[in-house]
């Protein structure tokens, strides 16, 4: 019977750490006395067991699971209890240095073999992809691929290395053609991010932004927005099925996007929306789109993981440099500003995000992946400046979803996740407005590193705690804008004037007025038409309904 305890190596959790250890060594104590019980094998994955691991090998159960990609293992002493060393990465679609696993196998000590993670991570099967380069190919494992890895380093624990040496070899022959392909290595990309100075991640007082964004964008008390999304109906799904097929040329395409950000701008129009976005009815998704249009990617026709609930998504594939050949969103937000005199947001995910919703090179730090998509996406938003757009939105929802869980390695993070997001912001005037988004988040738990972003607004998830980030929001001094959601758009509830009316007053009991933004949780891709309206109506009302009870 395997148990799961991945708490055990994460350091995030509120309870402090001697009670949860207390607790794992009472669990396992009755659960080994049960009579005629099956043999016990925690697996622990997603870091190391550090200081767990002792009141395991204490415990009755027969073995234990430790991760050797994200952790390490120190000696166990003399055990009898059977340890499986997780040597392949369950956490991404590498083939890897197998004879580097094997050699970190036999180091351990460990005496079986498994990924460190379940492989609900990976898609299933790499050969099912007979779009991908053949090359590309060669350096992939997905679930399949890993298993027989498994079974390989499995036979060299029992048969010694030379019974493996041609997989080994294989392996091996693989990383080196990976290292010098063309692409992974890019030497423009690599001098421009080599020659970075401080300046590049600073876009200096903000004060002095704030007059100038007020000055220019003229935006009323309590401005009204959307997070960039608007409902992906059938009829979107079919019209870029059929582009995809061929069946439709790409003018008729184009045209067909073009009416429907019409119907979309003409709708926040009529609603009272003061910050109109174009709905985003192109993109497939908010990674894969970015994606197809940047150098160092590839992306799978079969490549389904769970994403989370019955939702699944097909994580794009980071084997190179990261670079923009040409501009990605900018003709869609300059066809949206054609349309209407109120200002347009620009709608770009960002790098951190990019990286976490993605199986991501293993060849170099995340850091330097990061500053590669920065770099790209500060491209982009330099164009959408220059097109007209003042506010660019760059989404962030993967920046708590990162954090690693031991607490050590926190700080690190933290400055290059923040700092990638700086140098894709700050090549903007002062007068155009960086705006960012967070969801499925933990707001306080990061909130120093959210105001390090120095983002001129701030969207936040809020309307399903009823606005419990607040305190944090005020203790903090928090001092640019924040738009904590007031409605919450993860069921198709339609919330009341009345009920978002109590949730912006809430906001204002603790934030200063000129501080807050009106909006949903997230984007409103996931919502029909009919709900999606009615709730922005209400929550226009409820905004209208405080102007005028501050304004009286």
């Amino acid at each position: 019977m395997q148990l799961d305890e991945p708490a055990l190596v994460s350091e995030s959790i509120e309870t402090p750490r001697s009670t949860v250890l207390q607790a794992t060594a009472h669990a396992y104590e009755l659960l080994g006395a049960v009579p005629a019980r099956p043999q016990l094998f925690v697996a622990a994955p997603y870091g190391s067991l550090d200081d767990a691991l002792p009141v395991l090998l204490d415990s009755p159960v027969e073995a234990i699971g430790v991760d050797l990609v994200k952790g390490s293992l120190v000696s166990t002493g003399s055990t009898s209890k059977t340890i499986v060393g997780g040597v392949i990465d369950g956490h991404n679609i590498w083939r890897g240095d197998l004879a580097a696993a094997f050699d970190k196998l036999a180091a351990s000590g460990a005496t079986a073999v498994s990924s460190s993670t379940s492989l609900f991570h990976t898609p299933h099967d790499v050969d099912d992809e007979p779009l991908l380069d053949p090359r590309l190919k060669s350096w992939l494992a997905f679930a399949d691929q890993k298993v027989g890895q498994i079974a390989t380093l499995a036979k060299g624990l029992v048969e010694g290395r030379d019974s493996i040496y041609t997989e080994l070899d294989a392996a091996t022959a693989a990383l080196a053609d990976r290292h010098d392909a063309p692409g992974v290595r890019d030497g423009a990309v690599r001098a421009r991010a080599a020659a970075l100075v401080d300046a590049d991640f600073n876009r200096g007082d903000y004060a002095s932004r704030l007059l100038a964004q007020e000055q220019a964008l003229k935006l009323p008390f309590l401005p009204t927005t959307t997070i960039g999304s608007f409902p992906q109906t059938g009829e979107i799904r079919k019209y870029r099925a059929q582009y995809t097929k061929g069946e439709l040329s790409e003018r008729e395409y184009e045209e067909y996007l073009q009416a429907e950000i019409k119907r979309v701008v003409d709708l926040q129009e009529e609603i009272g929306i003061d910050v109109i976005v174009h709905g985003e009815p192109e993109r497939n998704d908010m990674v894969q789109y970015f994606a197809e249009h940047l150098d160092g990617f590839a992306v799978t026709q079969n490549g389904w993981v769970q994403s989370y609930g019955s939702r699944c998504t097909r994580p794009s594939l980071l084997w190179g440099d990261v670079a923009r050949e040409a501009p990605i969103t900018v003709e869609w937000s300059r066809y949206t500003q054609s349309l209407t005199a109120k200002p347009v947001k620009g709608m770009l995910t960002g790098p951190v995000t990019i990286l976490a919703w993605s199986f991501v090179r293993d060849d170099q730090p995340l850091a330097e992946t990061a500053n590669q998509v920065a770099l790209a996406l500060r491209d982009e938003i330099e164009d959408l400046e220059a097109a007209g757009i003042g506010i660019i939105q760059v989404d962030e929802p993967a920046l708590r979803e990162l954090l690693p869980l031991k607490k050590a390695d926190q700080p690190s993070y933290l400055d290059w996740s923040v700092g990638s997001f700086r140098l894709a912001t700050a090549g903007v005037q002062k007068q155009t407005q960086i705006h960012t988004h967070l969801c499925y988040s933990e707001f306080g738990v990061v909130i120093d590193a959210i105001d390090k972003l120095d983002a001129d607004v701030t969207s936040i998830e809020a309307a399903r705690s009823k606005m419990e980030v607040v305190p944090d929001i005020a203790s903090s001094q928090f001092s640019r804008g924040i738009g904590p959601g007031v409605y919450d758009i993860h069921s198709p509830r339609v919330p009341s004037t009345e009920e978002v009316t109590a949730l912006i007053e809430i906001a204002l009991g603790s934030i200063p007025g000129r501080q807050v933004w009106v909006n949903p949780d997230c984007g409103l891709k996931t919502r029909g038409y009919a709900e999606t309206v009615e709730s922005l109506r209400n929550v226009v009302a409820a905004t209208n309904a405080v102007r005028a009870r501050v304004s009286a």
